[in-house]
C-alpha cells in the first residue's frame, strides 16, 4: 500500500517545527564533519579501549548470563558480531550485549560535568548497526562502512552526550545519566541508517518521551548490577528507535517543551534543557580514560593517593587511627558510602571501599570488588576510620572548563599522634593534562586485556590492525569486527 502524502507531509511539517535541541542535534548528526585530527586520535583509543574493556568482562559469569540472542540459538542473518564470542546478532539486541560489557566493569571512559556518565557506551550502538549495515551492504554488492565512519559516529555520539551533561543536572532530579546514552545513540544511529533530517528529529523525539531510568539502582539502600547493563539497555533502545524512525514512524514535534506533559515539565522541574556550547569536537579531546585500574570516577586521584600512601601503611594497620579523604562536592553526593556493601556494583561506587583497598593491595582491580576479596575484616576496619570531607576549590575545580580537575587528598594518622603528609591528587593519568603519560597506557591495557580472551598470535594480530590509525580507518568494519571473534 502506498505511503499516504497527506500523512507523510504532516509529520515532516512536525518535525520542521520542532523543538530547537532536536533541530540542534540532528543537524550536527547529519551535517558535522569531525575536522580534529586530535579527536579521531583519542576516538581510536576510546575504540580500542572500549572493546579491551568489553573483552575483559568475559572473565565475569554475571555479565556473560546477559549475553547471546534473546531466544537462545537464534542466529540473524548478516547479524553484528558480539566480540569475543561467536553470536551474531540483529542490531537492537546486538547493541545491548556489546553495550553491557563494556560497562560491566566500571572501566571505560567518563565524562564529569553537571551530569557524569561514560559516552563509550554508545559504543554499544554504533559498533552494532555499523557492522550489520557493512554486512547486508556486502550482500547487496555496495562497499561497507569503513572504521572511519565508526571514529566519526564516535565523536559525534560523545559531543552530544558530553554537552548535554555541561549544565544540565538529571542526577539532581533523579534521573540516571543512561538517558544522555540514549539520547546520543539515537541521533547518530539514525543518521548512520540513512535517515533523513525528520526522521532523525522524529528518532530523537521519542527517545526524549521514553523519559529515564531513575537512578535508585545506582544508590543505597538499591545499588546492583543494573547499573552494569543500563547504559547497553539505552543503547540497544536507541537503535530500536532508529529503525523504527527510518521506517517511517511519526515523531512529536514539542517532545520537549510542550506544556505539563513534555520532558521539561515532568520530569526536569520546568526548566528549559540547553547546548551550553556548540557542537563539534570538545567532548571527545577532552574525555577521561580510566587506564591504571577501575573505580567510579570521582574516586580515580583518591585511589592514585592510596597507592602513594600503601608503602606507608602496609606494615602499620593497626597503628591508623584516623584517614582523612578531602573531596569534591559530586563525589561526597554519589560515593561517600557508610555501613554494609552489598555486592560488586555497591563496592565500586564507595569512596571509601575503593581506598581501602588501595591502601591495602597497592593496586585495584575488578577482583578487589567480588566478595571474596570483601570478606577481608581489613577493609571494613579502614572504612570505619575514614572521615570525607570537602574542599570548595576542588569542587569549583571540578566545574572549572578550563581545569576540569577530579582533585582529591589523604591523610593517615597514627595512634602515636604522628601523621603521613597530606598527599594530594588534582588530575588522574586519564585527563587531557596526562595524555602523553595516558595514551601509552591505553594500548598497554588494551592488550592485557586482549590477552585475557585470545591467544598471542591472535591478540597480536589485533594490535596490529588496530594501532596504525591510517590503516585502521580504512578497514571494513566487518573485517574489524571479524578479527574479535573468538
Amino acid at each position: 500500500m502506498a505511503a499516504n502524502p497527506s500523512m507523510a507531509y504532516e509529520q515532516g511539517r512536525a518535525a520542521s517545527a520542532a523543538d530547537q535541541l532536536l533541530i540542534d542535534i540532528a543537524d550536527y548528526a547529519l551535517e558535522y564533519e569531525v575536522q580534529s585530527p586530535e579527536a579521531r586520535r583519542i576516538a581510536q583509543h576510546v575504540v580500542l579501549d572500549s572493546l579491551g574493556t568489553a573483552i575483559l568482562a568475559l572473565r565475569f559469569p554475571e555479565c556473560v548470563k546477559h549475553l547471546g540472542p534473546v531466544v537462545p540459538g537464534v542466529t540473524v542473518p548478516y547479524g553484528c558480531r558480539v566480540p569475543g564470542t561467536r553470536y551474531e546478532l540483529d542490531p537492537v539486541h546486538g547493541a545491548f550485549n556489546i553495550g553491557c560489557m563494556i560497562r560491566w566493569l566500571d572501566y571505560n571512559d567518563t565524562w564529569l560535568a553537571a551530569e557524569w556518565g561514560h559516552p563509550s557506551d554508545n559504543l554499544g550502538g554504533i559498533l552494532a548497526v555499523a557492522d550489520y549495515l557493512s554486512r547486508v551492504r556486502i550482500a547487496e554488492g555496495k562497499a561497507p562502512l569503513q572504521m572511519r565512519d565508526v571514529l566519526d559516529a564516535a565523536v559525534k555520539a560523545h559531543e552530544i552526550q558530553g554537552v548535554l551533561a555541561l549544565e544540565n543536572s538529571f542526577n539532581r532530579v533523579g534521573l540516571d545519566h543512561v538517558l544522555l546514552v540514549k539520547i546520543a545513540s539515537t541521533a547518530i544511529v539514525t543518521a548512520m541508517l540513512g535517515g533523513t533530517r525528520d526522521e532523525v528529529i522524529n528518532a530523537l523525539s521519542n527517545a526524549w518521551l521514553d523519559g529515564g531510568c531513575l537512578r535508585t539502582y545506582r544508590h543505597a539502600p538499591n545499588t546492583g548490577s543494573r547499573k552494569s547493563w543500563a547504559a547497553g539497555d539505552a543503547t540497544s533502545r536507541a537503535v530500536r528507535l532508529a529503525l523504527m524512525a527510518v521506517n517511517g514512524e511519526m515523531g512529536y514535534a514539542t517532545a520537549l517543551s510542550a506544556k505539563t506533559w513534555g520532558f521539561q515539565d515532568v520530569l526536569f522541574q520546568g526548566k528549559p534543557l540547553k547546548l551550553a556550547r556548540p557542537l563539534g569536537s570538545y567532548v571527545m579531546e577532552n574525555v577521561l580514560f580510566k587506564i591504571s585500574f577501575p573505580a567510579e570516577f570521582h574516586a580515580q586521584t583518591a585511589v592514585e593517593c592510596a597507592f602513594a600512601l600503601h608503602p606507608q601503611v602496609k606494615d602499620r594497620l593497626d597503628e591508623i587511627d584516623r584517614i582523612t579523604i578531602t573531596t569534591h562536592e559530586s563525589a561526597i553526593r554519589i560515593i561517600d558510602k557508610k555501613g554494609p556493601l552489598h555486592n560488586p556494583a555497591d563496592r565500586d561506587h564507595c569512596l571509601q571501599y575503593m581506598v581501602a583497598a588501595g591502601l591495602l593491595h597497592g593496586e585495584l582491580t575488578a577482583e578487589h570488588y567480588e566478595d571474596e576479596a570483601a570478606a577481608d575484616p581489613r577493609i571494613d576496619a579502614l572504612r570505619d576510620k575514614m572521615v570525607v570531607t570537602e574542599n570548595p576549590q576542588y569542587s569549583r575545580d571540578y566545574l572549572d572548563p578550563d581545569k576540569r580537575s577530579i582533585a582529591n587528598a589523604i591523610q593517615i594518622r597514627f595512634t602515636d599522634g604522628t601523621e603521613t603528609a597530606n598527599v594530594e591528587c588534582e588530575y588522574p593519568i586519564g585527563h587531557r593534562r596526562r595524555r602523553a603519560e595516558g595514551l601509552p597506557k591505553v594500548i598497554d591495557k588494551f592488550e592485557a586485556n586482549l590477552l585475557t580472551r585470545f591467544p598471542k598470535q591472535k591478540a597480536a594480530q589485533i594490535l596490529e590492525r588496530s594501532l596504525d590509525l591510517g590503516r585502521l580507518e580504512h578497514m571494513p568494519v566487518n573485517e574489524y569486527m571479524n578479527l574479535y571473534v573468538i
